[in-house]
């Protein structure tokens, strides 16, 4: 069913990977260590780090505008505001009523004229 014995290792693509290592090796040479590679090493790792720090702080700066802007929208919003119209504090119909006089003569002339008709239909 299943085989269990190895075979030994392809010869052709053993020489193959060795050429492709060396071919990797030529294309990327081990830098020469000088007295300067550990301080310019440590050179470009500072530059990184400074680099995430702005980033960082840009990020907070951020994130504190908008949580005070949020806090003014909240405080603004919680105050009572007095200066509401009588647009809209009042339905359609109060405003209407309110325009009319209680004895405005068109009133009656409606009333009226519900009244005969009702009274004619009985």
């Amino acid at each position: 069913m299943f085989r269990h014995d190895h075979d030994p290792p392809d010869e052709r693509a053993e020489a193959d990977l060795s050429r492709l290592f060396a071919q990797y090796r030529e294309a990327l040479p081990d830098p020469e260590p000088s007295a300067d590679f550990t301080p310019r090493l440590w050179q470009k790792i500072e530059v990184r780090q400074s680099t995430n720090r702005q980033v960082k702080r840009l990020a907070q700066g951020f994130v504190t505008a908008a949580a005070a802007v949020s806090l003014l929208i909240g405080v603004f919003l919680a105050l009572p505001q007095n200066r509401v119209s009588s647009f809209y504090a009042h339905t359609y119909l109060e405003i209407l009523a309110a325009d009319q006089g209680p004895g405005d003569p068109e009133d009656v002339e409606i009333v009226r004229t519900e009244q005969v008709v009702h009274e004619t239909s009985r």
